[in-house]
């Protein structure tokens, strides 16, 4: 059944036109299926060359049993003494993360980054971090990178100076932001040489003119939004001050 798993019949006939030199497209007609499927089906099974429906499908029924040995969920963040749920705080963890994903984020720099935003002090070490997520220290510090150059998060060192850590504070997407807006412009500025170079009065000129005026007003519209921010926060905390 299109969109089913496929079917040990289904890795034969599979294997039968690789043998007969069809192409994807002409496999996947013939049983009813989208080339992609096919492709994908080959290309973790050893390839056009390597291909054996029956070790195929063992393979398939080997990733299956191991995707049922369902692992033991991530420890929940620590209670901190605040009389929280730690369930509830692991739901909304996961939830954020699905959302920063949705946003464009990288799986592993969204996991990161909600694993530091919910914890009280915002700052975690590498070793905290990849206990808490499970993952290797490998992904912990390619995530980092990451968020690190997207002005995310900062690196610091613990009390004492023993260990670095990774933290964040209410400025996140501030710098995030700010990072955009530098980005923005450099696009902008991309943009008008590229007008220049085509001519305004044709069609390439034109689309480039445009995009130019646009990304301009983006980059004029989040200035003012930071700029705003800046001066709340100064008011904020003058008026804690007193």
């Amino acid at each position: 059944m299109p969109g089913g798993r496929l079917t040990n019949e289904e890795r034969q006939h599979i294997a039968t036109g690789l043998a007969q030199g069809l192409g994807y497209t002409e496999i996947g007609r013939r049983l009813g299926r989208p080339a992609s499927t096919v492709m994908r089906e080959v290309t973790r099974n050893g390839g056009p060359d390597g291909y054996g429906a029956t070790r195929a499908h063992e393979a398939t029924q080997q990733r299956a049993r191991r995707r049922k040995q369902a692992q033991p969920p991530p420890p929940p963040a620590p209670d901190s003494g605040h009389g929280r749920d730690p369930r509830e705080v692991q739901d909304f963890a996961e939830s954020f993360t699905a959302l920063l994903e949705q946003q464009g984020l990288p799986r592993m720099a969204a996991r990161v980054l909600v694993c530091l935003y919910i914890t009280d002090s915002g700052a975690l070490a590498a070793a905290d971090l990849v206990e808490r997520l499970r993952v290797s220290p490998a992904s912990v510090s390619h995530a980092v990178t990451f968020l690190e150059q997207q002005g995310m998060l900062r690196r610091e060192r613990t009390p004492g100076g023993r260990r670095e850590r990774y933290a964040l504070d209410d400025e996140v997407w501030l710098r995030a932001t700010l990072a955009a807006v530098q980005m923005n412009d450099a696009l902008v500025a991309a943009s008008q040489r590229a007008t220049e170079i085509l001519g305004a009065a044709t069609p390439a000129g034109a689309r480039f003119e445009s995009s130019a005026e646009f990304l301009l007003l983006v980059s004029e519209s989040l200035q003012k939004a930071m700029e705003q921010w800046r001066q709340t926060r100064t008011a904020r905390s003058a008026g804690r001050g007193q």
